[in-house]
Parts: structure tokens; C-alpha cells; sequence
């Protein structure tokens, strides 16, 4: 038994064979005291290089390298505890950043859209667009049957040359009635006369104002585009009859496209006018640069609405809960990537870019970072006043009433004591 303990002890040992650890007899006595006394420890083989090859009784493991494997053991805790905080510490900046930074999901693409309408009424001749085409500012995009417009002209024509020839019937019979002594006529016929050529200038002139009117709505029968844009949901054919001031035909404006964002009230602090902004649309990753033009001042109010008897109607809500309300911010568009349509309607991710990137370092950013998680954000000194005050001394003009001119301005001549007032 003693042999092959031995045996073990030696095959367990990394020291060699030929140079035994204890001399035979101690380990012996080691054996002998193990039977003597069956709960001491028996020997024990160690496998590490740096520590005693065997533990047997009244002896104890005294490693060489004890000092370099507690800093080991402390720089492990040491680095599990900066990674820990670190992560920490990038999910609240992450979770600031989808708070407060200045961005948004929730925008819109926005366009005027110019309703065009005839100003005279009609039977439609000739459709010259399709649907969505491309018209240039003052083509022509349908014509108006001019027929009846033309004889409206030439009749205008005809009245006015009459109107001519009686001018000049009653100016020559005017004239005469003055050269002729105070014998052959009397003042009273002179005045006739006088009146009579002023009548038939007056008609004259009325005349003219037809023949100009009539000349502009045979221009009008041709239906221009006021703007630059496409034609978009065309229902007009040729043969329908066009009403004056019905629109029929909406052309979208291509040079007044731009961007409505709206931004949560929790993160207009970092939206400021002049700001850079990038638009990407949905299915485009070309961003759209641009720049915030203004900032809505007012948003609707539903508790302000009156309710039954004329008493204020307040809804209720939920105190843990409060819902941030969007504020439209305008976009005005910069630049637009080649290959990026814009279309009126569709969505976009809006992101407001600091204004001043060269004076805001990464320090400053993470200093505003943190302070939003704090709860107090630092001032943006690139925003606006949320209040402009008027200038010293500015205020609004005081309106004056204005006297009422002298007759005598109005019509020079007019006898004193005619009563123009109303009997």
C-alpha cells in the first residue's frame, strides 16, 4: 500500500522522478500518521510551478507571485467597472439625444399650387396640356371658343366709329351755335348745343372702353399658366364649358417647394432660425440641405373652443402622463441632390445641424448632453428670442381722420349755391 501511494504521489508531482520532493522517510511517516489518525489531510499533489509541489501536515501553499496577481486581479474589476459605467453612460446619452436633439421623423414636403380659373365664360375649343406635363410660365394650356368674342369686338368697333361721327355732328353744331350773334340765338340754345357735345364726347369715350374691353377678353379666350409647375389632376377636355372664376386646371409650383417639420416642444431649445438642415425622404439616402426660415408662433388650443352654454370646455388628461406637443418649423430648400424628385406630400427625417459647428466642439456638445440629463440645457446663443421687443420710441401709427376737401377741389366752377346734399 505504502508503494503504491508513493507511486502516485511521484506520477502527480512535476518535479522529476529521480529527485523525490521528501526524503522515503518522511513520507513514510506521513503514511503512518494518515492511518494513525484517519481526518488529517493526505498529501496533496500540486501541479503549479510557482507554489510547493506537495501540501502534507503542518505545512502550507505560499505562492511566489502573490503581489502580481492581486493587481491582476484588481485591474480585471478595475476595467469591468469602466466598461460598465461607460455603457451607462452612452444609453443616457443615447436616450437625450432621441429627447432633445433637434430632429424629427415627422415632416412633410410642402408646394403652392396655383388654381387657375377663366375670367370669361365659355365652351372649351382646344386642350392644349395632359396630366402631369411640365408648362413654363405663360403657355398656353386651353383655349376658349373666340367666336362670339369676336363679334363682341367688331360690334364694340362699329359703336365707337358711331360715337365719332356724332362727336363731331354736335362739336361742329356746338361751335357754330357760339359764332352766331346773340340776335340769331339765344344763350339757352348756346348752352344746348354745349351740352349736347359734351354728352357725345362722354359717349365717345365710353365707346373706347368697349372696344378695349372686348379687345382683352378676346385675349383672355387663351388660358395661360401664371407659374412654372406641372399640371396635376387634369379633369378638363375639349367640348366642356368653362365658368368665369371656376378653376379647372391646378398647376404645382416647382420653384415654391419646401419642408414642413414638426418638431416636439421638447427639443425646439435647439432649433433656431438660419440653422442647417438635412431632409432625407423616404427611399432616398441623398439628404436635402436647407436652412430654417421661420418657426409657427401658435398652435390651436382645444380647451379655448366654448362649449354647451357658452362655458369653457377643458378636457381632461392624465397627470403621469403629457403628450409633447409638434410645433411646424418651415424649411427652406438649399440644394437638392440630382436624382431626388420632389413631391408635395411626401415624408421626411428632418435634422437640424448646429448652426456653428466651428465654435462647438465635442466638449460643448457633451456638456449640453449632460445637462439635458441633468434637466437644465444650456441657452443655444445661435436661437432666437422667443420675444422680440420693438425699438424705443416704435409704436404702431396713430390713425387720423382726414378732412373732408372743399367742393371747390373737387369740381372747380361748381356754383356756390347749388344743394348737392341728399333731400
Amino acid at each position: 500500500m505504502e508503494a503504491l501511494k508513493e507511486e502516485l504521489v511521484r506520477e502527480a508531482s512535476p518535479v522529476s522522478a529521480t529527485e523525490p520532493l521528501n526524503p522515503p522517510s518522511t513520507q513514510t511517516a506521513d503514511g503512518a500518521a494518515q492511518e494513525a489518525n484517519p481526518t488529517l489531510p493526505a498529501p496533496v499533489a500540486l501541479q503549479d510551478r510557482d507554489q510547493v509541489a506537495v501540501l502534507s501536515q503542518g505545512q502550507s501553499i505560499r505562492p511566489r507571485r502573490f503581489v502580481p496577481q492581486v493587481l491582476l486581479a484588481t485591474a480585471k474589476r478595475l476595467t469591468t467597472l469602466v466598461l460598465a459605467l461607460v455603457a451607462v453612460l452612452i444609453s443616457l446619452l443615447a436616450w437625450d439625444s432621441y429627447l432633445t436633439a433637434p430632429w424629427t421623423r415627422d415632416g412633410r414636403v410642402r408646394v403652392q399650387v396655383a388654381s387657375v380659373a377663366p375670367e370669361i365664360s365659355g365652351r372649351i375649343k382646344d386642350l392644349r396640356v395632359a396630366d402631369n406635363q411640365f408648362v413654363r410660365k405663360g403657355d398656353v394650356l386651353f383655349v376658349i371658343d373666340p367666336f362670339d368674342f369676336n363679334l363682341a369686338l367688331h360690334g364694340s368697333k362699329a359703336m365707337l366709329q358711331q360715337r365719332a361721327a356724332d362727336l363731331q355732328v354736335k362739336e361742329r353744331q356746338s361751335e357754330r351755335q357760339r359764332k352766331l350773334s346773340s340776335v340769331a340765338t339765344t344763350p339757352e340754345q348756346q348752352q344746348i348745343y354745349a351740352g349736347n357735345a359734351i354728352q357725345a364726347e362722354a359717349a365717345f369715350e365710353a365707346a373706347q372702353y368697349q372696344v378695349a374691353l372686348a379687345e382683352i377678353n378676346l385675349k383672355r379666350t387663351e388660358v395661360r399658366s401664371p407659374v412654372n409647375g406641372y399640371v396635376t389632376n387634369l379633369l378638363l377636355r375639349a367640348g366642356d364649358y368653362a365658368r368665369q372664376g371656376v378653376t379647372n386646371v391646378s398647376i404645382i409650383d416647382t420653384d415654391s417647394f419646401w419642408i414642413d417639420g414638426y418638431f416636439e416642444e421638447t427639443k425646439m431649445s435647439h432649433v433656431c432660425t438660419g440653422a442647417r438642415v438635412e431632409a432625407k425622404l423616404m427611399g432616398y439616402s441623398a439628404p436635402i440641405v436647407g436652412h430654417v426660415n421661420t418657426i409657427t408662433r401658435g398652435l390651436s388650443v382645444s380647451n379655448a373652443a366654448a362649449g354647451a352654454q357658452g362655458l369653457p370646455n377643458v378636457d381632461p388628461i392624465y397627470t403621469w402622463v403629457r403628450l409633447a406637443q409638434r410645433v411646424p418649423v418651415r424649411i427652406a430648400i438649399d440644394e437638392v441632390p440630382p436624382g431626388v424628385p420632389l413631391v408635395s406630400g411626401m415624408t421626411a427625417t428632418v435634422t437640424v445641424r448646429d448652426n456653428s459647428a466651428a465654435d462647438h466642439s465635442w466638449l460643448f456638445s457633451a456638456r449640453a448632453s449632460l445637462f439635458n440629463v441633468l434637466g437644465s440645457p444650456p441657452a443655444n446663443p445661435d436661437c432666437i428670442s422667443p420675444v422680440i421687443d420693438s425699438e424705443p420710441g416704435q409704436s404702431v401709427p396713430a390713425w387720423e381722420a382726414q378732412a373732408t376737401p372743399d367742393p371747390e377741389q373737387i369740381n372747380p366752377g361748381l356754383a356756390t349755391d347749388i344743394q348737392a346734399s341728399p333731400r
